[in-house]
């Protein structure tokens, strides 16, 4: 039973609506001044305490702090005969839960409690509810999704589901939901399998071609910078659409949203293969081709990603763009701090480039390290981590002072990341790819009918280091383990996010264009 606590010096006139609330199961004891409130909440725990704010001796709003100074959390509803603004500040800025205006209505009461004593259960059991109703909505609109744009709806409502039953109590339904999330991975990893070959090689109707990380920056980033102002392109390695959906409350205060769409990263859906050919504009097989020296396959010893500037210097310079171009690459919490003491590069630049690369850091050490993994056991922990670590990061603040010179910044990533659970066995040489979501090598042994298998990689624009090499790639929540030791590595991988593969998560890119609010 939850306690109340009601103070008002007009008590006795209030007996009926003491006892609605007793009928409705609420413990209710009642004291007609601030002094002996006080006293009884240093005697007796309550769970909530409705507060007269005009009371002779100590008024509501003196006895207010005293309440806060002792029990902090302690929800206080104060009730007022004056709809004085001055007041209301006052209470409001003294953290009042919420505030009822005099005469008082039972029912009006009651509806406050239930706002801030079981808003969470009742949230919960709606959101169930609504779920299950949306199930088989969400089941049809997977049947009929024939185009990536579809797909793309399909997976913003599943992410939206996901944050909104994050808290329930019913574990029953998060599973439904989990079920449901990963049957429509099914369906669009067979998606992918039929449309890849023809989006890469513009064998389908142009409508149908998704734009993808080397048609990227021609077709929607350039545009926004030619668009006038100072432009940021924020590239966060590794992010997805459900980690974005999470940092976005916290811009709300500084930007608007004028774009907040999503991309298709190329495969594999890995650093070295996205984030290059998002900054060339150019698929890997002709990074290879027009810059062999600045290409170094899977098997090859050299920085896979050490000449993105290189490459979008080039492709501006194709172009015909002449901003004033800075780039700037934090792989490093300290290389976060240098860059605020140096800003005035970024501000003085037309278009300006900040790679960040801490989710894909975290992903990493969630897969190394056991305290990581603690805390990150399942997708909303990580979201919330993800939320958390944003909130205090040189990035945050970073956001904040582009938004006051008055910077349009486009957030957006290489590809996702998705945590896998079900291994694939796969054997091959010593120089196959160590990838978990995909492999690259000579005489790799897999079933066919488990994989994404690309016997001429140019058919998908991909270079070959050697000329019987091939690509396989993982679905949904698939990883690939070597027979070797198999029992090993997949204890050790389990339940890890990994990326490089096909799933809604790692090919579907959140691209965001924010606003600055005007000051």
């Amino acid at each position: 039973m939850n306690k109340i606590l009601w103070v008002d010096d007009e008590i006795d006139l209030l007996k009926p609506h003491v006892m609605f609330l007793q009928s409705k199961g609420y413990g209710v004891d009642t004291c007609n001044n601030g002094y002996d409130a006080v006293d009884m909440l240093r005697a007796s725990s309550y769970d909530l305490v409705i507060l007269d704010e005009m009371m002779p001796g100590m008024t509501g709003l003196e006895t207010l702090p005293l309440i806060k100074e002792a029990h902090p959390s302690l929800p206080v509803i104060m009730v007022t005969k004056s709809e004085e603004e001055n007041i209301m500040d006052k209470a409001i800025g003294s953290k009042i839960a919420d505030y009822i205006i005099k005469p008082v209505n039972p029912n009006q009461v009651l509806l406050s409690i239930k706002k801030n004593l079981h808003s969470e259960q009742l949230v919960t059991e709606q959101t169930t509810a609504d779920y299950r109703s949306e199930f088989g909505r969400i089941a049809m609109q997977q049947q009929s999704a024939s185009s990536f744009a579809d797909w793309c709806a399909l997976y913003r409502k599943i992410v939206g589901w996901e944050i909104e039953l994050s808290q329930s109590q019913d574990r029953s339904i998060g599973e439904v939901l989990s079920y449901q999330k990963n049957e429509a991975n099914q369906e669009f990893s067979k998606f992918v399998r039929r449309n890849y070959y023809n989006w890469i090689n513009q064998r389908a109707d142009e409508q149908e071609i998704p734009i993808m990380s080397h048609t990227l920056m021609r077709r929607r980033i350039l545009p926004e910078v030619d668009g006038g102002g100072k432009v940021t392109l924020l590239v966060i390695d590794n992010m997805r659409y459900d980690q974005w959906r999470v940092i976005e409350p916290l811009l709300r205060g500084y930007y608007d949203i004028a774009v907040d769409d999503l991309y298709c990263s190329i495969l594999p859906t890995a650093t070295q293969y996205a984030r290059n050919a998002l900054f060339a504009g150019l698929m890997p097989l002709a990074i290879d081709k027009l810059m062999p020296d600045k290409w170094f396959n899977d098997n090859e010893d050299g920085g896979k990603n050490m000449y993105e500037e290189e490459f979008l210097t080039r492709l501006l310079q194709q172009a015909g763009k002449r901003y004033k171009l800075s780039f700037d690459k934090l792989v490093r919490p300290e290389s976060g701090r240098r860059m605020l003491d140096n800003m005035n590069r970024v501000y003085g630049a037309d278009f300006s480039v900040i790679v960040y690369n801490f989710l894909d850091i975290l992903s990493h050490a969630r897969t190394e390290t056991d305290i990581i993994r603690d805390l990150t056991d399942d997708e909303a922990s990580f979201r919330s981590l993800t939320r958390s670590w944003f909130e205090h990061s040189e990035l945050f603040t970073m956001l904040k002072l582009l938004s006051e010179r008055g910077h349009k910044v486009i957030v957006t990533s290489d590809h996702g990341t998705i945590r896998v659970d079900n291994p694939v066995r796969v054997t091959g040489d010593r120089e196959t790819s160590a990838n978990l979501r995909y492999k690259t090598g000579r005489n790799l042994v897999y079933n066919a009918r488990e994989v994404y298998e690309v016997t001429r990689p140019e058919d998908i624009q991909l270079p070959s280091g050697r000329l019987t090499s091939s690509y396989i790639f993982a679905y949904n929540r698939d990883f690939l383990v070597y027979n070797n030791d198999a029992n090993k590595y997949i204890r050790y991988y389990k339940n890890t996010f990994q990326h490089g593969g096909i799933s809604m998560e790692e090919m579907m890119v959140p691209f965001v264009v924010l606003k600055p609010k005007k000051r």
